[in-house]
């Protein structure tokens, strides 16, 4: 198995008649999807999606794909191929599109409708493909293919790119539920088809590759759902993802069943329940959903709420109620169902607000104590049976951690595929596709772009330890007034701190040390404010460390008068 190595540098010139694949996200993580595909001097993109931040992050929306190794040639980008609705694989799309508007986007019904309308908000109004299985359509030097595959979300494809150098086939996320509850099966004789054709290089949903078996059927979660409802003595709150269309179906026919009326919570939940309905993903019973205003008129007893929140974010619904900062209030009694997996990172966050929902009296439902939630992704078991079909001469695993794209790597040689022919790459390693070998050649930057409120990208590492520091150590400032002229202390130095948890008036013990560094700086003549600063930063610095085994952020401030 090949693997990237740290020394790798930048990748030669693509060879005529070489096809090359370059992930600028998804590879080492869950979320952040995208990958470059190039052939003939035109660019080829699958999916362009975000990654959530983690709590080693503050401050941060988002965080997107880097697009610098392609922001100078948006003009070869002959298309995005987006193979579901998830904000994994669409999310980062507005931020491409800002930068060039006029990107085609293609993809199924639903997947399009749900970009659209985040478009919208950005007031882009894009150029859409309309896709189905078993569609093939030439998009400049490539020939797609697109296969039904079965998710967590309705519509979602894979894609096979046939170029002179080779067929790749692009799983997208997949698995291979046996009874779907939209009767859509993953294709697997499109699958096999293609495998008889010889595919060359196979990129594969990698995120389940550690779990052994077969992923159990959605339906399967309907009858749990009815047991809760049965038991269930006032309202009911479910958080799901605003994508989860098949999730929310159950919830809906369970709420059918047992009397209940149903309210969707949330801009995100709202408008994609909204669009999954009005083109017939979602069968919606008459008089079954309502607008949130109108539980107020209605008991306890006959209410369903469906909100965001299920991977703890702070600003959703779910954790809102949990910290009594929303007009939903939880009650003792009430039932919440977490109706997700959780994803890697979210632990914490997730059990806070469990904690805080039970806190208020609520019985919550969860992965953790009831089978609430089955996965999206193929298991082991499933992702075997995928590559004897398949049968492909060379493999690169796809989104997942480390750890799932190892595991998956190693299905792949369990089934008979050479490991000199499976690549394990990270995000920017190039891998060029030639006489039908797969290699890594190089590598290009692919660092996270973190979004925070309307800035794009103006976040960096260094900003984010700052602010790490300030959360976890605080900040004490220093103001400190001298004569320009003699560099003597005319004021000051007046200490402030804030969330160090030092007391102000213990800062008189470090005066001294402040007034004396100033002192011997204006013996040796320097007088340069910048300078004088490092001195105060470093006496403070040195005082804090000592006394309480503490670094906070020093903050000094010289003024010249």
């Amino acid at each position: 198995m090949s693997h990237p190595h740290p020394e790798l540098g930048p990748p030669p010139k693509l060879p005529e008649g070489g096809l090359r694949v370059t992930p600028l996200g998804g590879l080492g993580e869950i979320g952040r999807n995208m990958t470059v595909f190039e052939y003939d001097g035109r660019l080829l993109i699958v999916d362009c999606g975000v990654l959530f931040p983690e709590e080693e992050q503050p401050g941060v929306d988002l965080i997107l794909p880097d697009f610098t190794s392609i922001r100078d040639r948006l003009d070869d980008i002959v298309g995005i191929v987006l193979t579901h609705g998830h904000e994994d694989h669409i999310g980062g799309v507005p931020y491409l599109l800002r930068e060039k508007p006029d990107i085609p986007l293609i993809g199924s019904k639903l997947t399009l409708a749900l970009i659209e309308a985040k478009l919208q908000e950005h007031r882009i109004r894009p150029y859409t493909l309309e896709v189905v299985e078993g569609h093939r359509e030439a998009i400049g030097p490539f020939d797609l293919e697109f296969v039904a595959v079965n998710h967590s979300i309705p519509d979602a494809l894979a894609v096979a790119i046939r170029t002179p150098a080779g067929m790749v086939v692009h799983t997208g996320d997949f698995k291979m539920d046996q009874l779907p509850l939209d009767r859509r099966l993953t294709d697997l004789p499109a699958f096999a088809r293609l495998g008889e054709e010889g595919i060359d290089l196979l990129l594969v949903d990698s995120t389940n590759a550690e779990v052994p078996g077969f992923v159990p059927p959605e339906r399967d979660i309907s009858n749990v759902l009815r047991t809760v409802f049965a038991g269930a003595q006032k309202r009911i709150i479910v958080a799901s993802f605003a994508s989860h269309v098949h999730r929310i179906q159950q919830i809906l026919d369970a709420a059918h069943e047992y009397g209940r009326r149903v309210a969707f919570v949330g801009r995100s939940m709202v408008r994609n329940m909204g669009i999954a309905r009005d083109l017939g993903y979602l069968r919606v019973p008459a008089g079954l959903v309502v607008d949130v205003k109108a539980l107020d008129d209605l008991p306890d007893e006959e209410v369903v709420l469906v909100c965001t929140g299920s991977q703890g974010e702070p600003m959703a619904a779910l954790s809102r109620m949990a910290n009594r900062d929303h007009q939903i209030r939880i009650v003792q009694g009430d039932t919440v169902i977490l109706a997700s997996s959780l994803i890697p990172g979210n632990e914490n966050a997730v059990y806070r607000v469990i904690n805080g929902l039970t806190r208020w009296g609520a019985n919550v439902v969860h992965k953790g104590n009831a089978k609430v939630h089955v996965s999206g992704h193929a298991s082991a078991g499933e992702l075997l049976y995928f590559y004897n079909i398949c049968k492909p001469k060379n493999l690169m695993p796809v989104h997942g951690e480390w750890r799932h794209l190892r595991a998956n790597a190693e299905l792949g040689a369990l089934t008979g595929v050479p490991k000199n022919h499976i690549v394990i790459a990270e995000d920017g390693v190039v891998v060029d596709l030639i006489d039908g070998a797969a290699r890594i050649v190089g590598k290009v930057q692919a660092g996270y772009v973190y979004v925070d409120g309307l800035s794009v990208g103006d976040v960096t590492e260094s900003s984010l330890k700052d602010r790490r520091i300030l959360g976890d150590e605080g900040i004490i400032s220093v103001f400190v007034v001298v004569d320009s002229t003699t560099g003597k202390v005319v004021s000051g130095p007046q200490i402030q701190a804030r969330g160090s948890g030092i007391d102000d008036a213990s800062f008189n013990a470090v005066v001294p040390k402040v007034e004396e560094s100033i002192a011997k700086a204006a013996a040796d003549g320097i007088a340069e404010p910048h300078q004088l600063q490092q001195l105060i930063r470093r006496a403070v610095g040195r005082w804090v460390s000592d006394q309480y085994r503490r670094r906070p952020m020093i903050l000094p401030v010289v003024v010249e008068v």
